[in-house]
């Protein structure tokens, strides 16, 4: 059996009606809750170049602040940095 090409025509305005159709989706979730439940809980917020080895990074993770020191001889947790509520 061989394919027209109304046939091939028909088929590829249904994938694109799909298509959209998922766009268009994606684009109405992206502002519900549904979205934000699912946020990024590690942000990097700032980097510190100490010499051509070494960095500290200052991380925010689930509303708190974390000090790492990375390069060199090996990468170390300086320590979780204490809150500061917000006035």
């Amino acid at each position: 059996m061989t394919l027209g090409p109304d046939t091939w025509l028909q088929a590829a305005a249904v994938l694109g009606a799909v298509l959209l159709l998922i766009w268009l989706g994606a684009r109405a979730l992206r502002n519900t809750p549904l979205a934000a439940a699912g946020g990024r809980r590690l942000q990097l917020q700032e980097t510190l170049i100490l010499d051509s080895r070494r960095r500290v990074l200052l991380l925010r993770c689930d509303g708190r602040e974390l000090l790492l020191l990375t390069g060199g001889g090996g990468d170390q947790m300086l320590g979780w940095l204490p809150r500061q509520d917000a006035p």
